[in-house]
């Protein structure tokens, strides 16, 4: 049932986002998990039009926010509106209140703004003055930064950065890909017939998470994921030099955060249990923004991603 819905969903963008199968997957294995995710990339590399193209194929709205050093957290909750006829307060809901949200160049807002937006995440909903409004049930946050300019924006501190699911890096496309981009682009401004797609039903979505979560998953895998997570916590039990580039480990979120993810992605190729490949295919996007290298890793020129990959090399599967 689910299944072959979201399998055409994925041919779709697909379609539409091209030279990105990435971006594509994980943005659905994000909603299948109940997650949210920040995307890192160059502009112009269709984040908006990914998360776009995903609302026109589910049975939820959409709506972007540009995020400016000006924003207010209020542009994002929505605030209470004054109506002198009966001298009331009646609340206007921001654009939070939607299904699917893009929070475009995050780090450009301040500190206040970011907050806002990650209290909505991480507890389902906001609250303006003394009251507290309930988020919708179907609730994704795609976040965006740009790594190119970097003056005149807010980074976001670690703890606040834990709360994704998620954190992507996407490159430009390959040539192939480009012409194809050129093709379709051209098509768009001929106005050609899109292909119609079904559209996936919200109860569709809650059902495949439920087999989501239901999905087989051997204790030996298990037990893979935590010596993963427990070895960016002490890692001297594996290598001494993985002690000296390691500052900082993963919290239980990320535990959580490996499982679902695995978990997805198996039932988006079709099986029914969890494999090491899966849990080894996700890591990278599940731990990149949730430990911090130490000044001496930088120095030796370290990355992020080195330190992954050495990482999966230590830990065996049980």
């Amino acid at each position: 049932m689910a299944i072959a819905h979201f399998s055409s969903l994925k041919e779709h963008l697909s379609e539409q986002i091209i030279g990105q199968t990435a971006l594509v997957e994980n943005l659905l294995i994000a909603l299948l998990a109940n997650g949210h995710l920040i995307v890192e990339g160059p502009p112009g590399l269709a984040k908006t039009r990914a998360i776009n193209s995903l609302a026109d194929g589910l049975e939820a709205d959409f709506h972007r926010v540009q995020f400016t050093p000006d924003l207010l957290p209020a542009d994002l909750t929505g605030t209470d509106i004054y109506r002198p006829e009966d001298s009331t307060f009646v609340f206007q809901p921001g654009p939070l209140f939607r299904n699917l949200v893009l929070a475009d160049e995050i780090n450009r807002a301040p500190a206040k703004v970011q907050s806002a937006l990650l209290e909505a995440m991480a507890e389902g909903q906001i609250t303006v003055g003394r009251k507290t409004y309930p988020l919708p049930d179907l609730f994704l946050v795609m976040a965006t930064q740009n790594p190119i300019e970097q003056e005149g924006t807010y980074p976001l501190p670690e703890a606040q950065l834990d709360r994704f699911l998620m954190h992507l890096e996407i490159d430009y496309p390959d040539a192939e890909s480009e012409l194809a981009i050129l093709k379709l682009n051209r098509g768009e401004a001929l106005k050609e017939a899109k292909k119609v797609i079904e559209v996936i039903s919200q109860a569709d979505i809650f059902a495949a998470r439920d087999e989501v979560m239901k999905i087989h998953m051997a204790p030996s895998i298990e037990k893979y994921i935590v010596d993963l997570i427990m070895a960016t916590r002490s890692p001297e039990k594996y290598d001494d030099k993985l002690k000296l580039w390691l500052a900082y480990g993963a919290s239980p979120r990320a535990t959580i955060a490996l499982d679902r993810c695995a978990r997805a992605r198996a039932w988006l190729h079709n099986r029914n249990f969890v494999s090491p490949e899966d849990v080894q295919a996700v890591f990278h996007n599940v731990l990149r923004h949730r430990i911090l290298l130490t000044y001496q890793a930088e120095a030796e020129g370290m990355t992020t991603n080195q330190l992954l990959d050495h990482l999966l090399s230590l830990v065996a599967v049980a």
